[in-house]
């Protein structure tokens, strides 16, 4: 069919335009009217996406492959009204469908269009609605995004110039994938897209322009074509890092000790607890030790608590210096310390306790006067029994033995 040289082609009373690959090819002189276009040349050769609103861009290009990919069925889509924006920088609203054909030797697409604004007021209502979407679209702090099925993106605002540093031309055609720094947690948002269709205020990091890492929380639902097949991704997101800050410091805070930045008592009870139910249900040994630094007393008295604080804090450095990566150590209250050491019999818990005895006398302190604080620990090793009933008989046995290794003459270790 060459339509051009057809004098049907420019009396027909709607408009038609021709399409290939997403180009325009050839519009009659309806079509050019429609988009209020002095001549064809400002339509054709460019993208159907360049005169459709971003938001029913992916509706459109969506309708034209479907009819493009089955060309031999002859089935055009059914029609549907799509908001356009004219040459002249109008928006329209408009009716279209559109059917395979063989154009020009070629494969192609016709679409057919009906002016469906005609009447003032809803002009009118159109234009205010888009100066509204505009402004709300151009000044959100939020980042509206849209990706297809392969996760690519297709639109993204003007807020992630401030959210991730890139001009939104720099997002679009890349991955979503691209801006996460582990790639579980874009696998942990598809599977919840997946499962339900929709998430809100998930949980994410993205790596911004400069390097960054951010958290980020986003609000997204699942996209589907008119055959109600998976299209993609649509939604927004921001930066909540400075919430995320808050809320680590604030745990950091509620499961520390303060002074020396090891488990406080709380955490410490509660890794204990996990440990003492995972060695009795896996039938495996679980040692505990318990320290406590000798004569503390009179270092605060005659040295001052400040100095009294620097000798807590290098103990416990030293301590944590002598244990595993799955060693468990916390401040349990003044100067007192425990040690969990899951895996650990007698004779290994004995090893390292004798380890950090020795450390602890080898530390050798600089005092206020130039004069150095030697220092020594007492302490108490107990083995979870299979006739402990719970973690409190563990911690009795081990205090039971710490007190022992006092009553003993101090810096050594005592067994339950």
């Amino acid at each position: 069919m060459d339509i051009t040289h057809n004098p049907l082609w420019h009396m027909l009373p709607v408009a038609v335009m021709v399409v290939r690959d997403g180009v325009i090819r050839h519009v009659n002189l309806a079509c050019q009217v429609l988009f209020e276009a002095d001549t064809a040349e400002q339509m054709v050769g460019h993208p159907t996406t360049e005169f459709v609103h971003p938001v029913d861009q992916q509706r459109s290009s969506g309708r034209i492959q479907r009819v493009a990919s089955a060309p031999e069925s002859g089935i055009p889509n059914k029609s549907t009204e799509i908001r356009i924006r004219t040459c002249k920088g109008q928006l329209r609203m408009a009716l279209f469908t559109s059917v395979a054909a063989e154009v020009d030797g070629l494969p192609s697409v016709l679409i057919c269009g009906t002016d469906m604004t005609h009447q003032s007021e809803i002009q009118a209502q159109l234009r205010e609605s888009e100066q509204h979407f505009r402004r709300l679209f151009e000044n959100m702090r939020d980042v509206y995004y849209r990706t297809n099925a392969q996760g690519v993106v297709l639109h993204v605002g003007p807020g992630v110039r401030q959210v991730l540093g890139y001009d939104p031309q720099e997002i679009i055609g890349r991955t979503a994938e691209s801006y996460y720094p582990q790639s579980s947690d874009r696998d942990a948002f598809k599977a919840a897209i997946q499962a339900h269709g929709a998430v809100s205020d998930f949980p994410g990091q993205m790596v911004r322009k400069d390097g960054r890492v951010i958290d980020i929380s986003i609000s997204s639902q699942a996209v589907f074509d008119d055959d109600g097949n998976f299209a993609g991704v649509e939604g927004i997101y921001r930066d909540i890092t400075q919430r995320k800050n808050l809320e680590r410091e604030l745990h950091r805070m509620a499961s520390t000790d303060t002074l020396t930045g090891m488990a406080n008592r709380r955490v410490f009870l509660e890794r204990a607890e996990a440990a003492f139910a995972h060695a009795r249900t896996e039938n495996q040994p679980l040692a505990l030790l318990m320290l406590d630094l000798d004569h503390f007393k009179q270092i605060n008295d005659h040295l001052g608590h400040l100095e009294g604080d620097r000798v807590l804090i290098a103990f416990a450095q030293a301590v944590q210096l002598l244990l595993r990566a799955d060693d468990t150590v916390g401040r349990l209250g003044g100067e007192e310390f425990g040690v969990l050491l899951p895996g650990s019999g007698h004779d290994g818990a004995l090893a390292i306790a004798e380890r950090i005895l020795q450390h602890i006398r080898d530390l050798s302190l600089p005092g206020p006067q130039g004069q150095p604080v030697q220092v020594t620990t007492s302490i108490g090793l107990a083995c979870q029994l299979p006739t402990d009933r719970s973690l409190r008989d563990l911690l009795d046995r081990a205090d039971q033995a710490l007190y022992q290794a006092k009553r003993q003459g101090r810096d050594r270790c005592a067994c339950a």
